[in-house]
């Protein structure tokens, strides 16, 4: 199936946008849970989390991953209280 232009648009936004000190998304999925503890807790994102931020503004999987797992963890946490 051919990209549609708006596809193609999209792919060339993401590349002119891109900074050398990006993460991917398995680095970020990796540091996904310590970024929800933190958001959970209401702490200031650690700067060694802010590139996952960042990913997490332009990658609409990492960011449905992310989602996730904050509204499990904050279900589960208003079971125990």
């Amino acid at each position: 199936m051919p990209l549609q232009r708006k596809d193609v648009k999209k792919l060339i936004a993401l590349t002119l946008n891109a900074r050398p000190t990006e993460i991917g998304c398995d680095e970020c999925l990796d540091t996904l849970p310590q970024f929800v503890e933190k958001t959970l807790v209401g702490k200031e994102v650690a700067e060694a989390l802010r590139l996952v931020k960042e990913h997490l503004q332009g990658c609409g999987e990492c960011h449905a991953e992310y989602t996730a797992l904050l509204e499990a963890l904050r279900a589960i946490s208003s079971e125990l209280q």
